[in-house]
């Protein structure tokens, strides 16, 4: 099967619009080739997202998929009565009968960013990145107890990816330590930690998958054999249970479902709104 092109349309970022999509197109096992639009805030940039979505209609000879998240009602217009492809209005579809059941007008407020810029939360998920930033990798142990979560796990587990995440979604502070050679010698966590095993969240994986991971880095190596990498996710493992640490193997969950989990298990508060 051919892919299909889906746009993601919107007069702010696209974010939005795509995370909704591809939620949706989950539930379908086709290819798709995806093309976001952001910033179309004016008739004009709706006339030129126009043309692009119509002569995709003509040369592949089948409906491009188009989310949109438009607010403003001249440009969705310009769209509406000009698209060539299947357009899925999310907003229309949600909000207005919101506002039949509330009874209220919604704010038709372009952009979910327009004024983020200068709520506390902003600043503190800002502070959240640089902080797990400046902590990536066991590069510092300083300032620990402003930490709201410290990752622990062999190398390439997934700890850098996960605490960026947790940052730039959830504004937590995310810490990362790698366990290293020394570590499996002793047989115990890496020192600068015992001090806040309290927020300790470890992660591990499948050695067969480790070793794949490792491999592309540096292929042949004793680092990415698979009798090393068994033996550092044995080791890890018992670590963590000697230890008293929660953790989950990261083998075949997203980023998503691991900062989910984490989430729960140390600060299921930060799951509200």
């Amino acid at each position: 099967m051919t892919a299909r092109t889906v746009f993601f349309l919107s007069d702010g970022t696209g974010i939005t619009a795509e995370a909704f999509g591809n939620a949706i197109l989950a539930q379908f096992d086709i290819a798709v080739r995806r093309v976001r639009l952001p910033f179309v805030d004016t008739p004009d940039k709706a006339h030129q997202a126009l043309r692009q979505i119509n002569h995709v209609c003509e040369t592949e000879g089948q409906r491009p998929l188009v989310f949109s998240t438009l607010v403003d009602r001249e440009v969705l217009e310009v769209i509406r009565t000009g698209c060539h492809g299947m357009l899925m209005d999310t907003f229309a579809t949600f909000v207005q009968p919101l506002e039949q059941e509330l009874g209220v007008k919604s704010l038709h407020r372009v952009g979910r960013f327009a004024d983020v810029s200068q709520s506390r939360e902003y600043h503190d998920r800002i502070e959240a990145i640089n902080f797990s930033l400046a902590h990536d990798d066991g590069q510092s142990d300083r300032d620990l107890q402003s930490a709201d979560v410290i990752l622990v796990g062999v190398s390439r587990s997934g700890k850098t990816p996960t605490s960026l995440y947790l940052a730039m979604q959830h504004g937590l502070k995310a810490a990362n330590y790698p366990l290293i050679p020394e570590d499996f010698e002793r047989r115990q966590l890496p020192p600068a930690l015992l001090a806040w095993r309290h927020k300790l969240f470890g992660l591990s994986i499948n050695p067969q998958r480790l070793a794949e991971i490792r491999s592309e880095r540096r292929p042949g190596s004793r680092y990415a054999s698979l009798e090393n990498c068994r033996m550092e996710v044995s080791e890890a493992e018992a670590m963590m249970r000697r230890s008293g640490i929660r953790w989950l193997s990261t083998t075949t969950k997203s980023i998503e479902e691991i900062a989910t989990t984490i989430l729960q298990e140390l600060h299921p508060q930060r799951l509200g709104y």
